[in-house]
């Protein structure tokens, strides 16, 4: 029998074959939530059975590095979905499926499992940066800088700013300056480790999703990444909670480790904000502009610490302060 769908989808010609060669040609599709990439994503059902599907069609995407990272975190005893089928030339990757139970589902019905469930989350943190990078291209400054710029190309337009991008890039290079020299062994980098890409299995594991931009870079990014969430409130208490149960199970100098810590939360969510009106201006999902305000509050959080003092003169001298206390101003024209 032919492979279903619940509702019509432009799906690859190759798919059919695809599916009857991992052994699922007879297998219902249902076409799931897409994300900010150019992916999708499908829950098989064959029975009792269901795997994922994901569509990252060439040359927009790429499956490669997904499956290479997979395979690196499935070596390291850290829980990716198994994959069964991959044929890279079409974009098209057959997976388990983790279920239903997301991070942040979960926790918006069952908000007193935070701090156990993102015990968890630090802990795998404590575990990847205990092992050697993987083989992935270097998070350095020519990346850092490229991000950031994402806010002064997307974001100052759309808010009607004319800004000092070359000042933008010197004062993030001077801030940045340190971080880069202290970053001399690497770690793996998800670079999108947040309640969102977090599975809820059986037994207490967590699952991760989303990982296929990994980087070698600083171990402070995905705790960025999970604790200043774009998508997710989280408590200051809980925030600091879980930086001072990482600190304390790796042994990292405190002090320190919150700078670099702070400047990649600056780094980082000047960087969303840019993406997030880049994917409404550009892409037509306005849905991003809302999640602007939480982001920008964790900016401003970030900006506070005298590590970012450059970037916080360029942000005084740029930026007015009616669009920081808008958390952004209106973006929706």
């Amino acid at each position: 029998m032919d492979s279903q769908l619940d509702t019509p989808a432009d799906l690859p010609a190759g798919l059919p074959a695809f599916l009857a060669d991992a052994g699922w040609a007879d297998a219902r599709i249902v076409p799931l939530a897409g994300d900010a990439s150019f992916r999708r994503y499908f829950r098989l059902h064959r029975g009792d059975e269901t795997a994922m599907l994901m569509d990252a069609p060439p040359p927009r995407e790429d499956v490669r590095p997904f499956l290479a990272v997979a395979e690196w975190l499935a070596w390291h005893d850290l829980r990716a979905p198994v994959i069964h089928a991959a044929d890279p030339g079409q974009g098209l990757v057959l997976l388990e499926d983790f279920g239903h139970r997301r991070m942040r589902d979960h926790l918006d019905t069952a908000p007193q499992d935070e701090n156990e469930i993102y015990a968890g989350a630090i802990d795998a943190l404590v575990r990847i940066r205990g092992l050697s990078a993987g083989p992935w291209q270097p998070y350095d400054m020519a990346v850092y800088l490229r991000e950031a710029r994402l806010f002064v190309e997307w974001y100052a337009p759309a808010a009607g700013l004319t800004v000092d991008a070359e000042g933008w890039d010197a004062a993030w290079a001077t801030a940045l300056a340190p971080l880069v020299a202290r970053q001399t062994t690497p770690v793996t980098v998800l670079r999108d480790y947040h309640a969102e890409n977090i599975m809820l299995l059986d037994g207490g594991a967590q699952g991760l999703l989303d990982f296929q931009d990994a980087l070698a870079g600083h171990a402070a990014y995905d705790l960025v990444s999970l604790l200043q969430d774009a998508r997710r409130d989280v408590a200051p208490a809980l925030e600091a909670a879980m930086l001072d149960r990482y600190i304390a199970a790796t042994g990292v100098d405190g002090e320190t480790f919150r700078a670099d810590y702070a400047l990649l939360g600056a780094q980082r969510n000047a960087k969303i904000v840019g993406i997030f009106v880049r994917l409404a201006r550009r892409d037509g999902k306005p849905r991003y502009l809302s999640l602007i305000p939480r982001v920008w509050a964790h900016l401003e959080q970030d900006l506070a610490h005298p590590a970012l003092a450059p970037v916080a003169a360029w942000f005084a001298a740029h930026i007015p302060a009616e669009l920081r206390a808008a958390h952004g101003g209106d973006l929706t024209a």
